[in-house]
């Protein structure tokens, strides 16, 4: 009788103490009433030594898993005897246990491994794991399976399994990271086989004709033969070369600049620069509109040098910038007056600067009644200008041709609190002067076409006063705008 149990897979539960053990029945004792197992696992880990010796009194259950040459008995177990009635009898002192799990037989095994075959679901690591070691790996999942069903009682240390002494987590560690170093797979990965398989032109050949099919073109390289019809969105003709010098002028003011794409712009005279206004004068282009076009764009510059969008905001109300403005009894003073009041009108706090004259220029008294409806400050007097550094500093005390007015107090009172102030300062129409510049500069703006500005004017800027192209040509200049989609642009010395 005892002979018929030999090859057997069974389960041997010890207790607390000495825990659970597994394996094949090697040989049965009835007068010793012990029980050996070969190829044994202690706890779901293989054990050192090929065989292992049982004896009545240790064993609290005993279940049989497999049996040689037929099917797994759904549950048989036996507890501390050898009789085999299938049923579970707990012997004294036995802690309690779950109900056993049904193992399958070999044939329902191989017919669930062929239902989780690659072509129905990738297999994970453990299972691909699992099947390359053999039985030996396979007794032992089926081992875990039932294990992990009834770990509650059968703990191999009698230490509190509770989350806080980390004993849910540990036994998830043991049966997650449990397997014996030495039976890893060290099988490298062969990259350069496997990049053999890959047939890179029969692949790339595939997207290209899906593109073809779904209307998109194809790449191709460079040999392959363009087709002589081409779709709506490709009948793209060949750009001409770009031609950087477009503005020509009759002679050179001794000074070229060049823009951010890279075109030329070279200086004029002052001669030729009044020649050229006079023109436009004729033309239309009165005073009143070139001086409100002045005032345009070196608000907008302005503007954008106070932070823009970033400073000129509604949560920036508490917050508004001031620009003192420094202006002279000429054209060049109005142009500022204009460019104030463009700012006034955009929450700007404006300090205007304007010495007192028994006479102004009419341009001047139009201005400054459109200033004063603004709300801005006007002041004749150093005295009244702000003692604290202000946002920006925008200079219009010099003109073209009245040199004279540098040696006025006025001028040096107002010239000492600009370079004092610790503001950026913005010239508009600078003059060209032999002489240093009074109030050093940040930036400069120039109007139509650049002067040859010292380098003490800063960086220059120059601004589209509206000049058509062909009073330009009438005055001997072939002109193309440089300006693109803007009416104020920098300009690099070249």
């Amino acid at each position: 009788m005892a002979a018929d149990w030999l090859g057997s897979l069974v389960s041997i539960n010890c207790g607390e103490t000495l825990g659970v053990y597994q394996g094949k029945v090697s040989s049965v004792d009835q007068a010793s009433q012990t029980i050996s197992l070969r190829q044994p696992f202690h706890n779901g880990m293989k054990c050192p030594v090929p065989e292992v010796t049982f004896s009545a009194m240790d064993i609290k259950e005993l279940k049989i898993l497999e049996i040689p040459g037929g099917g797994a008995p759904a549950g048989q177990t036996d507890s501390g005897s050898t009789a085999h009635n299938g049923r579970s009898t707990k012997g004294p002192g036995s802690a309690p246990s779950s109900a056993p799990m049904a193992v399958p037989r070999k044939d329902e095994l191989r017919a669930q491994e062929e239902l989780h075959s690659p072509q129905q679901c990738s297999k994970s690591y453990g299972d691909r794991h699992l099947e390359a070691l053999g039985l030996a790996k396979g007794f032992r999942r089926r081992h875990n399976s039932w294990s992990s069903s009834s770990r509650g009682n059968n703990q191999t240390t009698p230490k509190k399994n509770g989350m806080k002494n980390g004993g849910g987590l540990k036994n998830k560690d043991d049966e997650c990271f449990g397997d014996p170093l030495e039976e890893i797979l060290d099988t490298d990965f062969d990259f350069e086989g496997n990049l053999a398989l890959f047939d890179k032109a029969a692949v790339f050949s595939e997207i290209e004709t899906s593109e073809k099919r779904s209307g998109a073109r194809s790449r191709g390289t460079p040999s392959e033969r363009t087709p002589a019809r081409y779709r709506h969105d490709e009948n793209i003709l060949e750009a001409e070369p770009i031609v950087y010098r477009q503005i020509m002028v009759p002679q050179s003011g001794g000074k070229e600049y060049c823009t951010d794409a890279g075109l030329v712009v070279p200086s004029i005279s002052y001669e030729l620069h009044k020649k050229l206004l006079c023109v436009a004068e004729r033309h239309g282009l009165t005073l009143e509109r070139r001086l409100e076009m002045a005032g345009v764009c070196a608000s907008q510059m302005a503007l954008t040098l106070l932070g823009g969008p970033n400073r000129l905001t509604p949560k920036n109300v508490h917050q508004r910038p001031t620009v003192a403005l420094l202006c002279g009894p000429h054209v060049q003073g109005a142009q500022g007056i204009s460019c104030g009041r463009h700012l006034a009108n955009h929450e700007v706090h404006v300090i205007l600067f304007l010495p007192n004259f028994v006479k102004m220029l009419e341009s001047i008294t139009n201005e400054l009644t459109l200033f004063s409806k603004t709300g801005g400050k006007q002041v004749s007097s150093v005295k009244d200008l702000p003692d604290s550094p202000v946002d920006l500093v925008i200079n219009c005390l010099d003109c073209h041709e009245n040199a004279f007015l540098r040696d006025q107090g006025w001028y040096r009172a107002v010239v000492d609190w600009a370079n004092q102030n610790r503001a950026p300062v913005l010239s508009i129409d600078p003059p060209v002067s032999t002489r240093e510049q009074a109030v050093d500069a940040k930036w400069s703006l120039c109007l139509g076409l650049p002067l040859p500005l010292a380098e003490s004017a800063g960086r220059v800027y120059l601004c589209d006063i509206g000049i058509p192209r062909h009073i330009f040509q009438e005055v001997g200049i072939n002109y193309h705008s440089p300006f693109g989609c803007k009416f104020s642009i920098p300009l690099h010395s070249t």
